[in-house]
């Protein structure tokens, strides 16, 4: 389980590196602000109606860096300092998650197989990590000289729970950088923002983005590691 454990401590390390730079980036380009006077709210507003969408509702919601877009209700959700503030972070956070109602009204397809792998990656995550656990203490007490390897069943079911989180993650990153797309190209087709601060969104967003790119590569080497676990066992 070492190995395991360094895994996690680097992903862990990288993950915090990011995170402490997106705040950073955020808290900087928060000071940017908007010459249009426009707040987060009716930048999500206008970037709505200009592509059509009449039926999804802006509103706040508690918390830092909780924005997010529901497709379910199909409300556009933006963090406290996201709704009312007028400065590139907020434009950039908004449009972002108004990208993603685009997509759901446009039916972007990475956008549909997302939404279908939620209801199975909110199962599997709650329970993989006690059925991997729980495969490797099989495996231990079931070696014998007739299998010296155990029984790797369970084992396998942990992994095949735990690959189902790894391409959730990979399915995530290009949702994610398409609704960055079209928030950019809105914002700097529309003249929503200038020049200077489009610089402030993009930097804003591809820090974002990093975060997802982070959370899929350290689910992807997890995977690896039980996988290699797994195959190992089958092998010997």
């Amino acid at each position: 389980m070492t190995g395991y454990y360094i895994i996690i401590g680097i992903s862990m390390l990288v993950s915090w590196w990011v995170s402490s730079r997106l705040k950073s980036k955020f808290e900087y380009y928060s000071n940017v602000h908007l010459r249009n006077g426009l707040s987060g709210k009716e930048v999500a507003e206008k970037m709505l109606r200009d592509n059509g969408i009449n039926d999804v509702q802006v509103i706040s919601v508690p918390g830092q860096l909780t924005d997010h877009y529901n497709p379910a209700d199909k409300t556009v959700n933006l963090s406290e300092g996201v709704y009312m503030q007028r400065n590139a972070a907020a434009a950039a956070v908004a449009a972002h998650e108004c990208g993603h109602a685009v997509q759901h009204a446009v039916g972007y397809s990475m956008l549909n197989l997302r939404s279908k792998l939620v209801p199975v990656v909110n199962i599997t995550s709650n329970l993989m990590q006690f059925v991997l656990l729980a495969g490797i203490g099989i495996m231990a007490a079931t070696r014998s000289i007739e299998d010296p390897n155990g029984n790797t069943a369970v084992l396998a079911i942990g992994v095949a729970m735990f690959a189902m989180t790894t391409l959730f993650a990979f399915v995530t990153l290009p949702v994610e950088y398409d609704a960055s797309n079209r928030a950019m190209k809105w914002l700097k087709d529309t003249g929503t923002v200038t020049q200077e601060e489009f610089v402030g969104v993009q930097d804003s967003l591809k820090w974002a983005a990093r975060t997802y790119v982070v959370a899929a590569i350290g689910s992807l080497a997890q995977l690896l590691y039980w996988g290699s676990l797994l195959l190992g066992g089958r092998r010997n």
